[in-house]
């Protein structure tokens, strides 16, 4: 994967929680320091985003995207 932005953090998927529309993520990308992003349902189905899997939390001004090899 190459993209452009250069705050991408990896890290280990320890929380999705789906609402209606959008879901939060939740990345822990040291011992005790999580980011999250939220994101639509859409995303989390087409990225197979579960509890444990490995994914980047992917910073660009004010947004945290998530991003899979």
């Amino acid at each position: 994967m190459k993209i452009s932005a250069r705050n991408v953090i990896k890290g280990k998927i320890v929380s999705v929680e789906k609402g209606a529309t959008t879901a939060h993520v939740k990345i822990e990308v040291a011992p005790g320091q999580v980011i999250t992003s939220s994101i639509t349902n859409e995303a989390v189905d087409s990225l197979k985003l579960t509890v444990g899997s490995e994914a980047y939390a992917v910073v660009k001004s004010s947004d945290v995207m998530i991003a899979v090899d």
